[in-house]
């Protein structure tokens, strides 16, 4: 998933360095490329990715399928294309899960702008992926200077994001199928975060939590948390990246190789897309960029909220996100 938010440098300057010198003018397509319209197009065309697949998984849960049941896709496809209308099933899981991504992003861009930080507006990537996205981020302009920022702008996406996806969860489990569909050698099944359990013992009682059909909007909350999960994971210029480096300064390497180390046998033994994140860590880098005011000190109410966010990740975290049959 790409949701959360990346540090860039500004793209052009607001004045020149040196007097007299004529300032820049980015090329118009780079304006197009991060003005309001094209941030809509992507959003619209997200819309239209995720409706299909929403419409898909609603398909399969009303025939007690499996969420993602490949035997069923041409036939899914075909009628689509001569029904068009099919496309209202899939809106529970749309709105749900861009409902979600949308919360994450306005997080860390309504943190920006309190303080006075340059942000493009969510950018949503539509994509023909299981989900119908690879999620959304923002692109962050000017330097974040100070510990406290980066630990505000880092840590707002996923907790409003996890606030808006806990009730959507919660709804979905009232309203979801006791009892598992059968599966076929192309089946794909959810593996269940700690809070899928908790709250299924908790609204459904006497049912096991694996035991359990989940409705589309519980399928587009499952992949909210998830992706919070991701961005929470402690290194580089994810979230929890962020988080971690605004915390322990210097010291947050020991934690991002520790993780990066317990990826390799989570990759083999649970997931094997773990191990592809562990390549993109490599990739993005493990260490954090450094903060102009590095020095000062995180006060307790934030020091208490980063406990909170590696709470949240205990409760999304999923070691078997996915398992094929």
């Amino acid at each position: 998933m790409g949701d959360g938010f990346y540090l860039g440098r500004p793209v052009e300057p607001v004045l020149s360095e040196f007097p007299g010198a004529a300032v820049r003018r980015a090329p118009r397509w780079r304006d197009w490329l991060t003005s309001f319209p094209f941030h809509l197009l992507l959003f619209l065309l997200t819309v239209l990715t995720t409706l299909i697949v929403g419409s898909h998984i609603a398909l399969n849960y009303r025939r007690d399928l499996p969420v993602f049941d490949w035997d069923s896709t041409l036939a899914f496809f075909s009628s689509l294309w001569r029904h068009p209308s099919l496309l209202g099933a899939g809106v529970p899981f749309s709105v749900t899960l861009l409902g979600i991504l949308l919360a994450h992003e306005l997080g860390h861009y309504i943190t920006c702008r309190r303080y006075g930080i340059q942000a493009t507006y969510p950018y949503f990537i539509p994509a023909p992926t299981l989900i119908g996205t690879l999620g959304a981020f923002i692109r962050i302009k000017s330097p974040i200077v100070t510990r406290r920022a980066l630990f505000d702008v880092g840590i707002s996406g996923p907790l409003v994001g996890f606030v808006v996806a806990i009730p959507a969860l919660a709804l979905a489990i009232l309203h979801s199928r006791a009892g598992t569909p059968p599966t076929s050698p192309e089946s794909i099944t959810l593996g269940n975060p700690l809070s899928v359990i908790l709250l299924t013992k908790l609204l459904r009682p006497g049912i096991d939590p694996s035991g359990i059909s989940l409705h589309p909007i519980g399928c587009a909350a499952w992949v909210g948390l998830f992706a919070t999960a991701l961005n929470l994971l402690p290194a580089g210029q994810l979230d929890g990246g962020h988080i971690l480096y605004a915390v322990l300064g210097e010291k947050h390497r020991a934690v991002s190789r520790g993780l990066f180390v317990a990826l390799v046998p989570l990759g083999i033994f649970c997931w094997a897309g773990w191990m592809v994140w562990a390549v993109i860590l490599l990739a993005i880098g493990l260490r954090h960029p450094v903060l102009l005011a590095s020095d000062e000190v995180l006060g307790p109410g934030r020091k208490l909220l980063a406990l909170v966010a590696f709470l949240v990740l205990i409760l999304t975290f999923i070691p078997t996100p996915f398992a094929v049959h």
